[in-house]
């Protein structure tokens, strides 16, 4: 049985969730993921890893389709609920899923992706009066989850991670962050990535703490909810907490003085994804009266560093080791050892042997410093990924979608620096036509892939800087911005 399933037993009638104006209890959440898990399970005794894709909007019937497919011993692979349909297909059929489990609300984006595939649909809104299967009993070593991430290939990977991946990312947070069941989160991140998935919904609920969805995100009803005054933790991305700031700074003086008497009671304010500028730090001290706590993750090793719960929290580094994790510096380059690190890259042996030392270290390819036991990263070992909004975006991948475009001769994405999204996309285009409408490029190219992942900058110009090897070399690339 999955560690927080267990652990959800014992809280019982407790609130655990609330969304769509309503709180459900962890024996609702049990039950529905039980009811879920029989109809996944179809009159077999174990899904065995196979691959269950999932379209549902954040929330408590998110959760329990989550726990279902843990609970029936298959794999589960959420799929982003804004992602365009090919990067939606590319998920289902890399990942082979078997089963795709959705609300209505997606019936039109999901259905012709899988109409002509041997794929059976479970629509949420059919499941009524489910008689309860018996559900498998397995080893936590037992493959549980598929996330994507984009790495210096042009192509996504399926980062692998098993019930013990995750019950050790979870343990070491609760331990660093010092989760109680008395605490009540509010989620606003998306949650086909770790920081949602992991830092918010699983140690919360592993907490026996309560998670509160905001659908859609707006800084109104992220203020309003803080209003209420039971929320005392919160995790976001350096972008959301640009615009809370924005915000914020739009509102009268009453109005600003009641928020930070709210957000000066918060327990634990926390920012990652991406690096947090130090003007966006000092800002919401100013605003909170908290010195956000910045760590560091990837979606292969949940989170590894962090500032400290208690102690000096550096502005510009990501702190120390967290508890259960092995961090180490090779000619600069974060490696990290330990339980919290993926099982594999799905279907991709070469990738993955390629992602560990020889003597079994994760190479995250970000190079930092130790400066008085403090981490300090300085970049990435290849400037082809962007950290955009709380995103690792690959510069390569989406030079390949331009490049297909029947008016572009050559392009180079680069990211530039910038206080909101960290880094922001832009691209640099050889043209065939210099009379090209850079705003249907824009409306094109997100047809082809996520919003987040269209460059917000386009320029055009004659040549491409390369080097003696015909290589571009994107450090002049940018300064034609």
């Amino acid at each position: 049985m999955p560690g927080i399933i267990d652990k959800a037993k014992a809280h019982g009638g407790r609130t655990g969730i609330i969304s769509d104006n309503r709180s459900y209890s962890y024996d609702e959440l049990l039950q529905r993921s039980h009811e879920i898990a029989s109809v996944l399970l179809n009159s077999k005794d174990d899904l065995k890893e196979a691959r269950v894709a999932f379209m549902i909007s954040p929330g408590f019937e998110y959760v329990a389709t989550q726990w279902a497919i843990w609970r029936a011993g298959g794999m589960a692979v959420p799929l982003c609920i804004t992602y365009p349909p090919p990067s939606l297909l590319y998920v289902i059929e890399n990942t082979g899923a078997e089963i795709v489990v959705m609300t209505k609300e997606y019936e039109q984006v999901v259905l012709p992706l899988i109409e002509s595939k041997a794929i059976r649909l479970v629509l949420l809104e059919d499941l009524k009066s489910i008689e309860l299967s018996k559900l498998p009993e397995f080893s936590s070593d037992r493959k549980a989850m598929i996330l994507y991430t984009s790495g210096t290939t042009s192509l996504p990977k399926g980062v692998v991670t098993t019930h013990k991946n995750i019950e050790a990312q979870v343990v070491s947070l609760i331990d660093a962050w010092k989760w109680t069941s008395n605490d009540h989160i509010v989620c606003v991140l998306p949650l086909h990535h770790v920081h949602g998935v992991i830092n918010v919904v699983s140690c919360a609920l592993w907490s026996g703490a309560i998670v509160e969805f905001i659908h859609p995100f707006s800084p109104e009803t992220v203020f309003d909810v803080f209003a209420k005054g039971k929320v005392n933790v919160f995790m976001a991305v350096p972008t959301i907490y640009f615009k809370l700031i924005s915000y914020w700074e739009s509102l009268g003086e009453t109005k600003r003085t009641e928020i930070t008497n709210i957000l000066s009671k918060f327990r634990l304010m926390v920012s990652g994804s991406a690096a947090l500028p130090v003007s966006i730090m000092e800002k919401w001290k100013t605003i909170s009266s908290h010195t956000l706590l910045e760590r560091y993750g990837m979606t292969e090793i949940g989170m590894a560093i962090s500032n400290p719960y208690n102690g000096d929290r550096r502005a510009g580094y990501i702190g120390q080791p967290l508890p259960g994790v092995a961090v180490r510096l090779v000619d600069g380059e974060i490696q990290i050892k330990g339980h919290t690190v993926f099982n594999e890259y799905w279907r991709n042996p070469e990738a993955t042997k390629k992602a560990f030392s020889e003597d079994g270290w994760f190479k995250t390819g970000d190079v930092a410093v130790i400066e008085d036991r403090y981490y300090r990263i300085l970049g990435r070992d290849s400037v082809d990924i962007i950290k955009s909004g709380g995103y690792k975006i690959s510069a390569l991948e989406i030079e390949e979608v331009l490049r297909t475009h029947e008016l572009i001769a050559d392009c180079s994405v680069v990211g530039l620096p910038d206080e909101e999204w960290g880094e922001l996309v832009a691209a640099a285009l050889m043209v065939k036509d210099k009379s090209i409408d850079l705003k249907a490029l824009s409306n094109w190219l997100r047809q082809k892939m996520p919003a987040y992942k269209t460059p917000r900058r386009f320029v055009i110009v004659d040549e491409l800087p390369k080097n003696a090897m015909g290589k571009v070399v994107k450090n002049d690339v940018k300064k034609f911005f």
